[in-house]
């Protein structure tokens, strides 16, 4: 059997009842039977392999579409809207997603001298999987049902699907996450700094010192990372957060478009059209709308990646 087809037959089999399923440590496997609408999240350092169908992630409103065969590897946190383009109930959307932690990528840069080529942007990309890489994922999807096998073995299958992302197409990217020197790294404390900070003004000074650089090189790095300037990505970052309450509390578009940090209604109104296509106000009964209906199941539009 060719493996992208057994590793699809795998993620339907686990996946069959629930749709999203955790089977290891940081490893997520989904399937959806009909295509999503649009999902904001915030992407954190990942690896998704599609296995079946087409996934769309717009990270400031550029797509990437990957499908069966292709992976996307995501470098930083990112905020970017997901969902699945091709699905349906014969062929539903399958996807493998696993996060990629410094601390498990770190050690496999001292096995190898190849940097890998520097991207021309380093926040996220797209390529074909490789034989080598899909073999690692279809072992330790053969033994998730299988805890004992699992618990010794699921270790050293992430390891060896790490290795193989250094050693492929996007290893230049994947490599930049492991070193905690590495520019990458240092943009990656602003980035927690103005998501755990997103309602508060900041000075483009502070930010580059908080990251050990001036600002004109926090600037290019950051931009490079994100494809966004930090005020553009805060923003971005506001405007998830106010779509979130919006789903809890759709009576209150004034007060939390103020909580998110906005000081002008017209400013919030203006930047919520142009991000989701409608106002506050009217996203907000179809938000509340949708939730009354009954929930369908989670699916890889929840997926970070």
């Amino acid at each position: 059997m060719d493996p992208l087809d057994e590793i699809r037959r795998l993620i339907m089999r686990h996946t069959a009842g629930d749709d999203r399923r955790v089977i290891a440590e940081g490893v997520t496997i989904a399937s959806v039977d009909r295509p999503t609408p649009p999902v904001a999240a915030i992407s954190e350092p990942s690896l998704a392999i599609v296995a079946q169908g087409v996934k769309r992630t717009v990270l400031n409103g550029v797509p990437y579409d990957y499908g069966a065969g292709q992976y996307l590897v995501v470098s930083v946190d990112l905020p970017v809207i997901g969902q699945a383009l091709k699905a349906s109930p014969d062929e539903p959307f399958a996807v493998f997603s696993m996060t990629l932690r410094p601390a498990a990528i770190a050690p496999l840069l001292l096995e190898t001298t190849a940097a890998g080529r520097p991207p021309a942007f380093t926040g996220m990309g797209v390529s074909d999987a490789t034989p080598e890489l899909l073999d690692p994922v279809l072992r330790l999807l053969r033994v998730a049902d299988r805890p004992d096998d699992l618990r010794a073995l699921a270790r050293g299958y992430r390891r060896e699907i790490l290795w193989w992302l250094l050693s492929g197409d996007q290893g230049a990217v994947v490599r930049q996450i492991g070193l905690a020197n590495g520019s990458l790294a240092h943009i990656s404390r602003a980035i927690r700094w103005i998501r755990e900070h997103y309602q508060e003004p900041f000075v483009i000074a502070d930010l580059a010192g908080l990251c050990g650089m001036s600002a004109s090189s926090f600037h290019r790095h950051f931009r490079a990372a994100t494809s966004m300037t930090p005020v553009q990505f805060q923003k971005q970052i506001r405007l998830q957060a106010a779509r979130t309450l919006l789903m809890t509390r759709p009576e209150n578009v004034g007060e939390i478009g103020y909580f998110v940090g906005y000081e002008s209604p017209s400013q919030f109104s203006r930047e919520y059209r142009k991000a989701f296509g409608t106002s506050p106000g009217r996203d907000a009964a179809q938000l509340s709308a949708t939730a009354q209906d009954a929930p369908g199941p989670r699916g890889p539009a929840d997926e970070p990646a």
